[in-house]
């Protein structure tokens, strides 16, 4: 089942003052971006956020789940999701500990 719009724009509105968040829809769902890293993905209207050493510590007890059938084990946001200061802290957190991507090869 994709993910609804009107969610993603509840999540992004939630950690809007993370830093530079961008989403984009990809095969139905959507990756979550903070300051140029994926943070998150949303699949089926829950959110997942990318597992990271300082992002459990602040959660506590967690809840590990796939995105999807293949997928490693995210962070599975249940509670919290209404609390935007707590879910702006967990993606600055998550956003500060990735690395940046490799930039993509130019093909000539």
């Amino acid at each position: 089942m994709a993910s609804d719009a009107s969610f993603v724009e509840f999540v992004v509105g939630q950690i809007v003052d993370a830093g530079i968040i961008e989403s984009k829809k990809m095969f139905g769902e959507y990756a979550i971006y903070c300051n140029g890293k994926v943070v998150a993905l949303i699949c089926d209207n829950q959110l997942f956020v990318k597992p990271t050493v300082a992002g459990k510590a602040f959660i506590g007890k967690v809840v590990e789940a796939p995105a999807y059938i293949g997928a490693k084990p995210s962070f599975l946001i249940e509670e919290g999701l209404d609390n935007n200061e707590w879910l702006t802290e967990l993606i600055k957190i998550t956003a500060d500990e990735l690395p940046m991507p490799k930039p993509k090869k130019v093909k000539y």
